[in-house]
């Protein structure tokens, strides 16, 4: 007997490890978002740019975090050169490149913004992904530090906008310059100990995720994953003595600081006409204790001259760790000119940010709220944007120094804590106007339907374009079951169905069905009999009256729910 034929194996539907899908609704809602951060931008002076996502591999540089191996961390592949070629693992290593490529004919500075996908080859878990989209802003060809200040402020500005207030987020900075400085003191200075002063501020990176012992342990022995020797992943760790790791630790947890709130300082910014108020530069409606108070310290600032002041201790024999020192006492005292207080912008040493081309100024949004996740656990989303100044990565490509700062912000993860938040414009939109299909030989007439309802429901009475576009659709499914169409519709969210059979078409008439007033008046009948016989929310109009008829019902609908509905809300 001959072998039965084997069927072809079906491919499995599945999207790769650290992959995701998104919807319509997720889309809409990255848009919404998108909008918000895009006008705060231009509002700064910033204009739009795009790079492609493959980059030369050497164009991109191997600055990741955590990357031992060349290349490790990105997605590589060879053109048919022969040329190594990556996808991008962020937007600022690509607009380096952009900015050499096309330095003279650019303005300087040249502030620019970008939004896209970037790629990490990394191993993939909770909350973690290999694609995710970030949405930049960079002024390169700025050296003073006011630029780093000013993207300090963009960034509140940019939480704020989405509708995060002060108190859940902060924007905290520090300077690299300082972290250099302290690992001089610490005899980690010169070429010979660059692996090693990588090491340290990686290790350090992660103080807010393991915590004073976790970090100590990894500028010492090493850690652990587990907890216990033996348990889970080893990671190896830098190697220092016990004073020296004492001495990040202390940068690492400085209480410097935090002061005690003075009655001058509340009297001051309650006083709305006085000298005293105008000289705090408060925001109009804010006191001092909104811009100044720690959410968990009731009674006192955090004063950001103080923070500064704190770490010259640590670095009084480094001259790049006092340059650094000078370039925080000024951003404080820039954003507090500016109005943004402590609660807002905040000097904090334990900022170290994990890529390794910043030279100066680094500075992350903190969200603070928690958020209870599917197990019930609470979750803390911590850092979703972060920056800094990248003096040296311009210059890879030219012969002189090109100064630069920017600020990327994590739009995937920043989109979850505003779901959470419920901040999220993420309302279920009206779907289309459905023209059912009674007649497959008459195709031609429901196009045309189609064509005049779009026209006539995405224009104003002078003809313009309709800001919000009404979606307007002929049934292309199985037509012989009519029940299937407007089960179709109601799974479309849709707000009319407009129905044209051979009789109607005789009469020149058409039926326009109010699918959401059907649904009301329908849970008000029990037979079955009766249900039919009502035609529930269905009306029968003059062909010429088609367009005025569905524009009613939207009207109506919209009135109903009080918000958009038809007109693509």
């Amino acid at each position: 007997m001959a072998d039965k034929k084997k069927k072809p194996s079906r491919v499995q539907a599945r999207v790769p490890r650290g992959f995701v899908d998104r919807d319509a609704s997720d889309l809409r809602a990255q848009d919404a978002m998108l909008a918000k951060i895009r006008r705060v931008y231009e509002t700064y002076g910033f204009e739009p740019v795009e790079t492609p996502v493959f980059e030369y591999t050497d164009a991109l540089g191997k600055f990741l975090p955590d990357a031992d191996r060349p290349n490790a961390g990105v997605f590589s592949l060879q053109d048919d050169d022969e040329a190594w070629m990556s996808l991008r693992y962020d937007l600022t290593a690509p607009l380096a490149r952009y900015v050499a490529e096309n330095y003279e004919s650019l303005p300087k500075p040249y502030r620019s913004y970008r939004a896209g996908y970037v790629f990490r080859n990394e191993k993939p878990g909770p909350g973690r992904f290999r694609q995710f989209m970030q949405f930049d802003a960079d002024i390169v060809g700025a050296p003073n530090v006011s630029a780093d200040a000013e993207m300090a402020m963009m960034m509140a500005d940019t939480m704020e906008a989405l509708g995060i207030k002060p108190g859940q987020y902060v924007i905290r900075v520090n300077n690299r310059k300082v972290l250099d400085g302290v690992l001089e003191a610490i005899g980690l200075g010169g070429d010979e100990n660059a692996g090693r002063r990588l090491t340290v501020l990686r290790a350090m990176d992660k103080f807010d995720k393991f915590g004073v012992e976790g970090v100590r342990r990894l500028l010492t022995v090493g850690r652990w994953d587990g907890g216990s020797e033996g348990e889970g992943d080893f990671t190896p760790g830098a190697g220092l003595q016990e004073n020296d790791a004492d001495v990040i630790i202390r940068v690492l947890t400085s209480e410097g600081a935090y002061r005690p709130i003075t009655a001058s300082e509340i009297e001051a910014s309650e006083t709305i006409d006085g000298k005293a108020a105008k000289a705090l530069a408060l925001p109009q409606g804010r006191d001092f204790e909104d811009e100044y108070q720690p959410v968990d310290k009731p009674g006192w600032c955090y004063d950001n001259h103080m923070a500064a002041a704190s770490l010259e201790a640590e670095v009084r024999r480094s001259r790049l760790g006092m340059e650094g020192i000078e370039e925080l006492q000024a951003i404080a005292s820039m954003v507090k000119r500016a109005g943004y207080g402590s609660r807002r912008i905040r000097i904090d040493p334990s900022v170290v940010r994990g890529l390794e081309y910043y030279t100066g100024p680094v500075f992350e949004a903190e969200l603070l709220f928690d958020v209870t996740n599917e197990k019930g656990r609470k979750v803390q989303f911590g850092s979703v944007g972060g920056g800094g100044r990248y003096d040296g990565l311009v210059s890879r490509f030219m012969s002189q120094p090109v100064p630069a700062t920017g600020f990327s912000i994590g739009v995937s993860r920043l989109m979850t804590a505003l779901k959470n938040l419920g901040r999220l414009d993420a309302a279920e939109r009206t779907g289309p106007v459905v023209v059912t299909v009674m007649d497959r030989g008459r195709m031609a007439d429901y196009q045309a339907m189609a064509t005049t309802l779009r026209a006539a429901l995405n224009t104003d009475e002078n003809g313009n374009p309709t800001t919000v576009p009404v979606p307007v659709e002929v049934f292309q499914g199985n037509p012989k079951q009519f029940g299937k169409q407007l089960q179709y519709a109601d799974r479309r969210n849709a707000p009319v169905v407009v129905i044209q059979g051979g009789d109607e078409k005789a009469a020149g008439k058409v039926q326009v069905k109010d699918l959401a007033l059907g649904k009301e008046l329908s849970a008000e009948i029990t037979d079955n009999a009766e249900w039919r016989e009502a035609r529930a929310g269905q009306e029968m109009v003059d062909e010429a009256d088609m367009v005025a008829a569905v524009k009613a019902i939207l009207a109506r609908q919209n009135g109903r729910s009080g918000g958009d509905a038809g007109n693509g809300a």
